[in-house]
């Protein structure tokens, strides 16, 4: 049997008890193919400041780094609310994404069959649903410099920059056409060309990228249709690229077309580095009560065994068991909605079925 070590950072709210849950089935889906996984947990986020003055530490970022491969929580709370930027734990994640060099964001859109009808959309429009997201990460108006507050003639203002280079535009974009090559061969680049200059070298960057790959579709999109289009009909798309900011938010509208966002797992990869977390927050206002919906952070290791650990089958049986899990009617108050055949279920619960599940798929 061999051996892999990951880190874990499972951070605030939530994020330690989807965390556990994830890491359980994880190892024993890598069991099953003789992989043992052994894990080093650090604090991180709000839980780092408590614990070591700062969100996180550059003995915990070295630690990623000599590692690779990271499966984090969630962060943040009304409890650090209050901090300096620099302190606060979003700052953390932000350091995090930057020191890993985890450019391309990666954000599955699928709608199960069993939550076709969990979603606040009619349930032809969203059944069949699927979209991968690639969000650029490490670049736009998150990391765009110069930022600051000052006062001028009596007025406080604020400056952001939203600065991208050609370079980091065409390698997200490269990702975006491979990922379009194993799917349906279509790409469609949003950005807001029509106002914004960074996006206009976007729309270039990308066309000249498309050149590379006769065999996939390009189109563009402005971001403001594309989040109407979004809810008008998703099944148009299929890759989907674009910026840091637009990424965002565009990727959290389409969690709720899959029921909710307890369901959005997400791949951060750049330079042979992996970060993989659930796109939900900490939801403070739940954590401790045993009612956490895990099944982002499971299908997040589960994208952590087919892109770091090249364990294909490993990824596809956790998948597997988290349909059959939502099959069998399982559902956390998040997606719980007094339908025939479901009932309401609590963290521990749906970990329970999950681990059988695995073990009954790893058997046969």
């Amino acid at each position: 049997m061999t051996k892999q070590t990951i880190i874990t950072l499972p951070g605030d709210g939530i994020g330690p008890e989807v965390t556990t849950v994830a890491v359980d089935v994880l190892k024993a889906a890598c069991r099953a193919f003789d992989v043992e996984i052994e894990t080093i947990e650090r604090p991180f986020g709000g839980t780092g400041y408590d614990t070591d003055g700062e969100p996180v530490t550059q003995e915990t970022l070295e630690l990623c780094k000599k590692h690779k491969f990271v499966l984090l929580g969630a962060v943040g709370g009304p409890k650090w609310d209050d901090l300096s930027a620099d302190l606060r734990p979003e700052a953390a994640l932000l350091k995090l994404r930057r020191e890993l060099g985890v450019y391309a964001n990666l954000r599955p859109i699928q709608v199960y069959p069993a939550l076709a009808g969990a979603s606040t959309l009619k349930e032809d429009v969203i059944a069949g649903t699927d979209i991968l997201i690639m969000r650029e990460l490490t670049g736009g108006i998150y990391f765009g410099e110069p930022r600051f507050t000052t006062e001028h003639k009596g007025e406080i203002w604020s400056v952001d920059t939203m600065k991208y280079s050609r370079s980091e535009i065409q390698r997200i974009a490269r990702k975006a056409f491979e990922a379009a090559r194993f799917r349906d061969k279509r790409v469609c680049s949003v950005d807001k060309a029509n106002v914004l200059e960074s996006s206009r070298l976007w729309r270039k960057s990308v066309e000249e990228v498309a050149e590379e790959f006769p065999d996939v579709e390009l189109s563009h999109m402005l971001v403001d249709n594309c989040a109407m289009q979004l809810i008008r009909n998703p099944k148009q798309f299929d890759v989907m690229v674009t910026g840091n900011l637009f990424g965002d938010i565009l990727s959290d509208e389409a969690a709720m077309l899959t029921g909710s966002i307890g369901m959005l797992p997400s791949a951060s990869l750049g330079d042979g580095n992996g970060l993989y977390e659930p796109v939900h927050g900490s939801a403070p206002d739940i954590a401790g009560q045993g009612v956490a919906n895990p099944l982002a952070a499971v299908a997040s290791v589960a994208l952590m065994c087919r892109y770091s650990l090249k364990m294909e089958e490993a990824a596809a049986m956790i998948e597997s068991a988290i349909r059959s899990v939502l099959d069998d009617g399982y559902r956390t108050p998040d997606l719980f909605a007094d339908e025939e055949g479901t009932f309401r279920s609590g963290t521990t619960e749906i970990s329970v079925r999950l681990l059988e599940l695995v073990k009954e798929k790893a058997v046969v």
